[in-house]
């Protein structure tokens, strides 16, 4: 009966405290990535459904990278504000983060941006079924999928596709490592995401014209499949020439180039300024601060 008591005297807040540090750091990337999803692609939702008049390439670029940064600011005390299921791998490959913790990231993460999608979806779903007649199309001056998912040039070539999601991602892990990197430059805890939203924003400015710079596994496969149950149709995996997986595979391994050119010829040849202490903080504190994140 005295378990009953105690649990009795303890406040409604108390109750739904989580105890296990995993599921924090889980419910955390879920939030993280929904609330990007939601902000970020809400800016494009804004562009396409005005015609340009309310939003266009600067606010798009921008208010994305915006998004990001206030995902971060949420969730990066918690779970490190990955929100990206690249910046997960690259964390658990270089030792970053413990690979255990990798599929509940990831999960979270590709669930978060589906639900994200799903509040968008509401948010617009008058401007969207009165943008083209209530059609839902995916290609042509009156798509409204571009509104949730990237998608490539019509100039473009899969493997040229490939390349371009390989190359930005590898451009943000490597400066994502060098913003954390104490031993560098560094940024002054607290303004590290607004240094990530400069990145996102020189990244979509300078790599975006070839298929949207997703950077991001679950930020274009969740919108993705949440249009094709939504009425757009599974076409939206196949326009294209199937260029769905690109934005899913090629990131993970621009993610890995970009981490180990910079552990390979910058990290490692800093100077050993205690050769009695350790030269790289913990991995407990790596873990908690390692604020990475994208688009």
């Amino acid at each position: 009966m005295q378990p009953e008591k105690e649990w009795r005297r303890k406040s409604f807040k108390q109750r739904l405290v989580l105890k296990s540090s995993l599921a924090k750091e889980t419910l955390s990337e879920f939030l993280g990535t929904c609330i990007m999803i939601v902000l970020g692609c809400g800016c494009v939702a804004q562009a396409v459904l005005s015609r340009g008049h309310f939003g266009g390439f600067v606010t798009i670029n921008v208010g994305f990278a915006m998004a990001v940064v206030m995902a971060i600011y949420v969730t990066g005390g918690v779970s490190g504000g990955h929100i990206n299921p690249a910046v997960s791998f690259a964390m658990c490959l270089f030792g970053r983060m413990k690979w255990f913790k990798f599929p509940f990231y990831v999960g979270a993460q590709f669930l978060g941006a589906f639900v994200g999608s799903a509040i968008l979806f509401g948010i617009y779903y008058d401007g969207i079924m009165s943008f083209a007649d209530g059609k839902l199309l995916i290609v042509g001056e009156n798509a409204t999928a571009i509104i949730f998912a990237t998608y490539p040039a019509p100039y473009l070539s899969l493997a040229s596709a490939f390349a371009d999601q390989v190359m930005s991602t590898m451009f943000l892990l490597l400066v994502v490592f060098a913003i954390f990197d104490s031993r560098n430059w560094g940024v002054p805890k607290g303004l590290q995401p607004i240094a990530i939203g400069l990145l996102i924003i020189v990244l979509s400015s300078s790599l975006g014209l070839n298929c949207g710079c997703a950077m991001n596994p679950a930020r274009d496969l969740s919108p993705r499949l949440f249009t094709a149950l939504a009425g757009w149709g599974f076409d939206v995996f196949r326009v294209g020439n199937n260029f769905w997986w690109i934005p899913v595979v090629a990131p993970m391994v621009g993610a890995a180039i970009g981490g180990l050119i910079y552990v390979l010829l910058i990290e490692i040849h800093h100077p050993n300024l205690n050769p009695d202490f350790e030269a790289e903080p913990s991995e407990d504190k790596l873990e908690k601060h390692e604020l990475s994140v994208v688009m």
